[in-house]
């Protein structure tokens, strides 16, 4: 690459890493696997830079190679727990309720089928509408929103939003929850 793109690619990069390490967090649940999923998904963007750079919308094609990257991990998960005779630190629950509700509210996506926990992370913490969301996912406009009602309607039935309700909120990117996680 030459000098220029690299700091055409440099500049996107950072002008975008808090979006793409947030939207990862959404979609693993841990900040130290969203970093990993952004940094891949940097990884292949820069592989492919010139098609990157052309396409419509350079922050929607890197989104959906990271799902991509993500869905691929799935494919090739191992076991990452060990069987150990003593046990583990007794965890300490975090007191304040912005954390509570935000953990409640990522484990609850994580509980989701990955197809329904994308769209419903694309859609609500993106602010994508659905054409961009097929796009990136790869699928028709119609199965998003189904995609969208399944996964609201799980959330629902997990309890989730009737448990945490937020006075005047309409959509679950509104919640108190959202606030404080990386951007």
């Amino acid at each position: 690459m030459s000098n220029a793109s690299d700091d055409e690619f440099h500049n996107f990069m950072t002008g975008r890493w808090a979006s793409l390490v947030r939207t990862a967090y959404l979609l693993t649940g841990s900040h130290h696997d969203a970093e990993d999923l952004a940094q891949s998904a940097l990884a292949r963007a820069y592989a492919k830079w010139d098609k990157v750079r052309h396409s419509d919308d350079m922050a929607a094609y890197v989104r959906k190679i990271m799902i991509h990257v993500h869905a691929d991990g799935f494919r090739r998960r191992t076991v990452r727990e060990w069987f150990t005779s003593r046990l583990p630190e007794t965890a300490v629950a975090d007191r304040t309720a912005q954390v509570e509700h935000r953990s409640v509210l990522v484990d609850a996506l994580a509980r989701l089928p990955l197809r329904q926990r994308s769209a419903v992370v694309l859609r609500y913490f993106e602010d994508m509408p659905p054409a961009q969301i097929a796009a990136a996912l790869g699928i028709r406009e119609s199965t998003v929103r189904s995609q969208i009602t399944r996964g609201l309607a799980g959330l629902r039935d997990d309890g989730v939003l009737a448990e945490h309700p937020q006075e005047g909120r309409t959509h679950p990117s509104d919640s108190v929850a959202l606030k404080g996680m990386p951007r």
